[in-house]
This record gives C-alpha cells, sequence and structure tokens, in this order.
C-alpha cells in the first residue's frame, strides 16, 4: 500500500514537471504565452497512440510500447496542427489554437471509435484513463515514463540559451548565431517527448503546460535557465497537490486529476486569451 502510494507521489511530480516543461518550451518557439500540450492537441495526440497500443495488446510486450506510441502519435500531431496553421504563411495563435482544436476533435472521435470495439474492461480502464489518474501501478511504466521526462529536460536545459534568442523570434535569432532550424526540431522532439511521457503514465491532464510556465516566468523571468527548473518543480508540486484536492473534495469518493486541472486551467486560459485578443485590438 505504501508503495502504490509513492508511486502515486512520483507519477504526480513526473507529469507535473514534463507537462509544465512542454508547456514552457512551445511558448518560446512559438512566442505565445497561450501555447501549451494540451491546447495545442499533441496530449490528444498522445492519447490516441497510447490507447491504441494498450487496446491492441501491444503494452503488455515491452514496458516502452505505450510511451513510444505516445510519443510518435503526438509527434505527428503537432507537425499536422503546425502545418495546417501555416498554410497562408506564418501560423498565427488563432489559427494554432483553432487547428489544434480541429485535429484533437478528430483524434477523439477516432479514440471514441477505438473504445467501441474494446472489451469491458478495456473501456474501463480506458475511459478512466482519459479522464487523467495517475494510479500507477507499474514501476516499469514509472521509470521509462521518468526516463523521458528527464531526457527531454536535458535537451531543453543544453537549448536554455537558444530558446533564450528564440523569443526574440527567429530572424533575430538567426543573426545571433543560432541554427534555427536544428535547434526548433530539437526542442519541439524534447517538448514532444516530455508531452508523451506524461500522457503514456497518467492519461489526458490539461492545462498544467499553461498555468505553471506563466505564473514561474512571472517570479524568475523568462530566462530559460532558471525558467526550465523551476518550471519542472512548480508543475510537480502543483499536480500532487491537485491529486490530493482530487482525492479529498468528495472522500471517499474520488476524482479524476485531470478533472481538477481543467476547472482550475479553463477560466485561467480565458484571461489569458481575452489579455492578448485586447492586446492586439490595440
Amino acid at each position: 500500500m505504501a508503495r502504490l502510494r509513492w508511486y502515486r507521489i512520483l507519477a504526480g511530480f513526473i507529469v507535473g514537471a514534463a507537462l509544465a516543461l512542454s508547456g514552457a518550451v512551445l511558448q518560446a518557439l512559438l512566442r505565445n504565452p497561450l501555447a501549451e500540450p494540451y491546447v495545442l492537441g499533441v496530449s490528444s495526440g498522445g492519447a490516441f497512440g497510447a490507447a491504441l497500443a494498450i487496446l491492441c495488446g501491444l503494452a503488455a510486450r515491452h514496458v516502452l510500447v505505450v510511451p513510444a506510441g505516445a510519443f510518435l502519435a503526438a509527434l505527428a500531431t503537432l507537425l499536422v496542427v503546425y502545418a495546417l496553421a501555416s498554410r497562408s504563411g506564418a501560423p498565427s495563435v488563432y489559427g494554432l489554437i483553432l487547428s489544434g482544436v480541429v485535429v484533437s476533435a478528430m483524434l477523439n472521435s477516432l479514440l471514441l471509435l477505438l473504445i467501441s470495439f474494446a472489451s469491458v474492461q478495456g473501456l474501463h480502464t480506458v475511459t478512466w484513463w482519459m479522464l487523467g489518474s495517475l494510479q500507477v501501478t507499474s514501476g516499469g511504466l514509472l521509470l521509462a515514463c521518468g526516463g523521458c521526462a528527464a531526457a527531454a529536460f536535458a535537451v531543453m536545459w543544453l537549448l536554455a540559451r537558444e530558446l533564450n534568442a528564440l523569443t526574440l523570434g527567429r530572424d533575430m535569432a538567426h543573426h545571433l548565431g543560432v541554427r534555427t532550424g536544428l535547434v526548433v526540431a530539437l526542442a519541439l522532439g524534447a517538448a514532444t517527448l516530455a508531452a508523451a511521457g506524461a500522457v503514456a503514465l497518467a492519461g489526458l491532464i490539461g492545462f498544467v503546460g499553461l498555468i505553471v510556465p506563466h505564473a514561474v516566468r512571472q517570479v524568475v523571468g523568462a530566462d530559460h535557465r532558471r525558467l526550465l527548473p523551476a518550471a519542472a518543480a512548480a508543475g510537480g508540486l502543483f499536480l500532487v497537490a491537485c491529486d490530493q484536492v482530487a482525492r479529498l473534495l468528495f472522500a471517499p469518493r474520488e476524482l479524476p486529476v485531470g478533472v481538477i486541472t481543467a476547472l482550475t486551467g479553463g477560466p485561467f486560459f480565458l484571461v489569458l486569451l481575452r489579455r492578448k485578443h485586447k492586446a492586439w485590438m490595440e
């Protein structure tokens, strides 16, 4: 029992840190505080890939199958969203959000199609997992997804100076000597790997990648050498706290932690979107 409790705490910290890191990097690359893996559809893509691996029975073959499926599907989703938003030139914020919503809705429909063919046990497992759950029983999966988050953080940390330059725009970063194409590709891959690891471990948990980097940036500044470790720590602690609220709010009945983060992050997202719209109108 104590082992499962520690698994849950570790899972909460890993997932929260991974989502916060992914959100921070996506916000730097897209130069927009509204960017995060859930809003851009990356989390939905990862969920589809992971659920496909689970329902096809591939998850039992190796512990890395679910994270790998989530990563490949999440990366493909990000590329599709970016391509759709870039059809008329440089992608706009609303273009990215709209493309993310559309692609996410399509993936959710495909996920429901998969579930409709699942067994009763598979239906219960995937449905609860889609709502966001930190009930982890496999130490191997916890280790694999933690490794994904650690590898993503290492790449992001090595690119911290380049990310600082990219916040000024790609042209300015290029003039500062940054190999923008390579850096953007590596950073997007790291952000996707972090989000995929989080989804494979805990399912769909939204808005952590939006709330935490934005709040931490107000405290430590925009320098990614400070922002990334601070966001990882704050994201982990934030999700662990949300999980405690989910467990105690209607005890002994337990809420999925994804419900708590959605209720917290939804209004936060709308406030940011309204401020961004006002800034453009002015």
